[in-house]
């Protein structure tokens, strides 16, 4: 998943299609103001084009879920567990993705019927973290967020992660142009 936190307009939807070029499924676009929440609209639109699914960031409040779903979001992702805006989300009709980095954040989410999770601060919380996890909750899909990049994507999805986000390694070039193959490599290793 692409996080595209910060980027004008014009930037997000430019983004957006390179990173469904590369093979990138999802984008992630943090509606944290009112630049943000039109930069999520534009991506949306764009995302349509293609059958793009676009979601929504930083969705912390149950205000903006509703900026969310006026935007078009296939779905939410919050950095933490709220049980408010988790309802707010699915009450809404969209997948949520809530932030998780201890075991009580996971039970409350799967309460709710939730089993996608964001561990989050990935890359502070450890690959070891997500193994550990999937020991009390091996149904659990993991989502590694934060922290993300080329160099580590490989060890947390070893470690059983389902997925993971890349956010400031996607404004990098070199990280950038290296994602085709390493996403080829992953296709192929979940393949087999």
């Amino acid at each position: 998943m692409a996080i595209l936190r910060g980027f004008d307009i014009a930037r997000t939807v430019e983004v957006s299609r390179r990173a469904w070029d590369v093979g990138i499924r999802l984008v992630e676009v943090p509606v944290q103001n009112e630049t943000a929440v039109a930069a999520l609209r534009a991506a949306v639109e764009a995302g349509a084009e293609r059958g793009a699914v676009v979601g929504a960031g930083t969705v912390t409040t149950v205000e903006r879920v509703e900026r969310a779903v006026a935007a078009g979001a296939g779905f939410t992702v919050a950095p933490g567990f709220s049980r408010e805006v988790a309802e707010a989300s699915l009450a809404a009709g969209l997948p949520h993705l809530p932030g998780v980095a201890t075991a009580t954040e996971i039970q409350q989410a799967q309460a709710l019927g939730l089993t996608w999770l964001k561990a989050f601060p990935a890359a502070d919380l450890g690959a070891g973290w997500i193994a550990s996890m999937h020991g009390p909750f091996p149904e659990a899909r993991f989502v590694a967020t934060g922290g993300m990049n080329l160099s580590n994507t490989g060890e947390f999805l070893a470690a059983g992660a389902a997925a993971v986000s890349l956010g400031s390694a996607l404004a990098d070039p070199d990280q950038f142009a290296q994602l085709p193959a390493l996403i080829t490599s992953i296709t192929e290793k979940a393949d087999r």
